[in-house]
């Protein structure tokens, strides 16, 4: 059976359920503010025990980091995903799931060719991105400055 492209498409959109938009849109916003409002009481937690907002703030990101690693690793996180969609993608939470999900699926291939090799599959584009972005834009910055 020969399909063109917007045949294909059409037939697609033909036996594909509609999805639940409000609903949706409203597991997203509910657990995106959840993760949000935990990491603001984490923050304040750790402001109370003596870090600064910087400290205070840079211990969150890891504790939301580990948290997201560890139910990915459980086979959690994901669930919560299925549910919330972007809610769970959005905050830095997403990012560690993008992470960690690539080298659980290739963990059979050992820990260096396989989980190791794949940690950095999302994670490698990312900091190469942000570290060339942040140089070009340093050495902008400084030849604007010596103008």
């Amino acid at each position: 059976m020969d399909m063109t492209d917007r045949d294909y498409g059409k037939l697609v959109n033909e036996r594909s359920k509609p999805s639940p938009l409000g609903k949706n849109i409203l597991w997203a916003f509910l657990v995106g503010g959840g993760i949000c409002t935990i990491g603001q009481g984490l923050t304040q937690l750790f402001q109370q025990y003596g870090l600064d907002q910087d400290q205070a703030g840079t211990a969150t990101s890891v504790t939301l980091i580990l948290a997201a690693a560890l139910l990915t690793g459980l086979g959690l996180f994901d669930k919560l995903a299925k549910r919330a969609g972007a809610g769970t993608l959005v905050p830095i939470t997403g990012f560690a799931n993008a992470m960690v999900s690539p080298a659980l699926e290739f963990k059979s291939e050992g820990l260096i060719t396989g989980t190791a090799a794949k940690l950095f599959t999302v994670a490698g584009p990312v900091l190469v991105f942000g570290i060339s972005a942040s140089v070009i834009y340093g050495l902008i910055l400084c030849l604007l400055k010596s103008f």
